[in-house]
């Protein structure tokens, strides 16, 4: 029988040598104290590792095959409500007898309990098979979480540490009935005025005398839309009038909100949202995506008011996370299509996978898909140690695999860590898929303009992956942003770090080590150009003011649409720069630990080394002359408007 888990390597050596499992699986069972888990942690990744190649069969035999009635049964809008294609149905259908939807759920909910990285792999599984799948998969079990973390975080659970167990918590009807797969949630965001530009939004939420809430507007764009559970942002605080200023303006007056679409009833189903359209799209057939339109729909307020921006980035970031997974699925799949192809397909005396170019570009494709599970890996793990030591330091310190005066030390580490991985991920991962799906239907040739051969399914589903959960500009505006934001925060920790890599690149007695120092090296003399041009251009700024105000201009009034010029226009060069670094420091630890590694570090330098020097010279030599004619425009058109 195929196996998707089974027949990867790569993926399996995470669990073999990879992932150091301690602390995930410590944490997933509250350090063995919850009852009827596992004993050890060597048991607990034991039956990850069954779990994992349960859904590896799962996918190979009932879903990858299906792929091509799957992209041509689309979902209809029936009377107001979505109804699946058959083979959508079928293959959810057997999700919910396979218990797929209670994998990260607590016992105590009649879940699985198993670690949300696992979740993640998953994905990967899932995405190899059909995109559609993937997606609407992870509207399932995954909003369930989500319900059960805001509801922990507003404190409206409970927990019993003699048990090692939740009691209860705000949601948890709902949540068992997603993990049963009698329903599932969406997360609705985007407007059709609003979508990188969340200060923008238009949807309300409004309270009346009795303290109950309600949300009014249109959302588009709505994976899964037609769910039951929808986690909403909406505006529910208004600035002053004529104030930029009021906190309320921007992203401080929103809200997040948990609205149920409708409830079913004996006598029917009764509506509190509709489903106004399903969108045709170039990809992802068989998954739904809606416009939804709210009315003074009944909502449940998350948190407290105002605070609906920093609970939709725990959404986010977790989404990022996951299409970081998916895109690595749609890769591999693309790689073991394009590769079965060549090894068949005879040209000029030999198969085209012994021609140099089409062997180059093979070869690039398995050292990216290796390069993009490791940065995954790495995200995934970080991010969930650090919501669960938040959840351990907050109630249930005891329980936890640190000690008490270490967890925040050890919080701030973590969620550092993801911090920096996550938009790299959602970058890289979503850019190149595109890309190897392309490649696949090259090395197709023209088979693989034809759609009974699935090259070009593959490059339909993946134009979506650097757009959707935040597009790879915005990640690279935030990779950004973070990376200058912290040199200017500790300058003199940035200095000593690039002394230290100019030390290392010389006098380290590993090659690998050596190598990827100077790689660092290029990615802080990339950061310290941009620092400097957008110092320059600062001070240039402050002719047309009274020097007594120099100084005070030049340390406070920054202005980001006008002062970080130079580094939003090389924000995607240093994004990619600092993407291969990061993943030429964690194969190197890899190697370091693991001999059989080494190959595959040197393969990733080998990549990576002359396409950032060659992004280093583009952030150096060019751009001055694109952003003198925006200055030009900019200055014409404020002063058209100020007459």
């Amino acid at each position: 029988m195929a196996n998707f888990f089974d027949d990867n390597d790569d993926l399996r050596w995470y669990f073999d040598h990879g992932l150091d499992w301690d602390p995930i699986v410590r944490l997933a069972e509250w350090n063995f104290r919850a009852e009827g888990g596992p004993e050890t942690v060597a048991e607990g990744v034991e039956t990850y590792r069954d779990f994992a190649s349960m859904i590896g069969a799962f996918v190979a035999e009932e879903v990858a095959p299906h792929w091509e009635q799957l992209d041509r049964e689309s979902p209809a809008l029936v009377d107001g409500e979505v109804v699946p294609g058959e083979r959508m149905r079928l293959i959810f259908e057997r999700m919910k007898q396979l218990d797929l939807h209670w994998m990260s759920l607590p016992r105590e909910f009649g879940g699985m309990n198993s670690a949300l990285i696992l979740y993640m792999i998953t994905t990967e599984l899932l995405s190899r098979g059909d995109q559609s799948v993937t997606t609407h998969f992870g509207f399932h079990g995954g909003m369930a979480m989500a319900m059960l973390v805001f509801s922990i975080r507003e404190g409206s659970s409970s927990f019993d540490a003699e048990q090692g167990c939740i009691t209860s918590t705000r949601f948890q009807d709902w949540i068992e009935e997603i993990g049963a797969g009698e329903s599932w949630g969406a997360m609705d965001i985007t407007e059709p005025d609003a979508g990188s530009d969340m200060a923008a939004l238009r949807c309300v939420g409004e309270v009346d005398e009795h303290g109950d809430w309600f949300v009014s507007g249109q959302k588009i764009f709505i994976t899964s839309g037609h769910a039951r559970f929808h986690f909403v942002i909406a505006r529910t605080e208004q600035a002053a009038v004529g104030s930029e200023d009021d906190a309320y303006a921007g992203l401080g007056g929103l809200s997040f909100f948990l609205v149920p679409a409708y409830e079913d009833t004996a006598d029917g189903r009764t509506r509190y949202a509709t489903v106004d359209r399903l969108e045709e799209k170039m990809g992802h057939h068989a998954s739904a995506t809606c416009a939804i339109s709210f009315d003074r729909s009944p909502a449940h307020l998350l948190g407290q008011r105002g605070e609906g921006f920093k609970y939709m980035l725990t959404l986010m970031n977790n989404a990022r996370i996951g299409v970081g997974f998916e895109a690595l699925g749609l890769m591999e799949a693309a790689y073991r299509k394009a590769l079965a192809y060549a090894r068949e397909r005879p040209s000029m005396g030999k198969t085209i996978d012994q021609h140099e170019m089409v062997a180059d570009l093979l070869d690039e494709m398995r050292t990216e898909i290796q390069a993009t599970r490791a940065l995954a890996m790495h995200a995934a793990w970080h991010e969930e140690i650090a919501t669960k030591l938040e959840l351990a330091r907050d109630h249930m310190p005891e329980l936890a695999p640190v000690p008490a005066d270490e967890i925040d030390a050890e919080i701030i580490k973590h969620k550092a860590a993801a911090r920096r991985a996550t938009p790299l991920l959602k970058y890289f991962a979503g850019e190149r898929a595109v890309e190897h799906a392309r490649r696949c239907v090259q090395i197709h040739g023209g088979n693989g303009y034809i759609k009974e051969y699935g090259a070009e399914k593959l490059l339909r589903d993946a134009m979506i992956l650097p757009i959707y959960e935040g597009t790879s500009q915005i990640q690279s505006l935030m990779a950004m942003k973070d990376t200058l934001a912290g040199v200017m925060k500790d300058p003199q920790k940035f200095v000593r770090e690039l002394a230290q890599a100019r030390w290392r690149a010389l006098s380290a007695r590993d090659p690998l080590e050596r190598r990827v120092a100077k790689l660092q090296v290029i990615a802080y003399d990339a950061t310290q150009l941009l620092l400097r041009k957008t110092a320059t251009d600062k001070v240039r700024s402050l002719s047309d003011k009274p020097m007594a105000r120099w100084s005070e201009a030049f340390l406070k009034d920054w202005n980001p649409k006008r002062d970080f010029a130079w580094a939003m226009l090389h924000a995607e060069r240093l994004t990619r720069i600092l993407v291969d670094v990061q993943i030429a420091e964690i194969l190197l630890a890899q190697a370091q630990a693991h001999e059989q590694r080494r190959e595959l570090c040197e393969r990733w330098l080998d990549r990576a080394e002359p396409r950032d020097r060659f992004l280093l010279d583009e952030i150096t030599t060019t751009g001055r002359r694109l952003l003198a004619d925006l200055a030009r425009k900019r200055i014409t058109d404020e002063r058209a408007a100020a007459e």
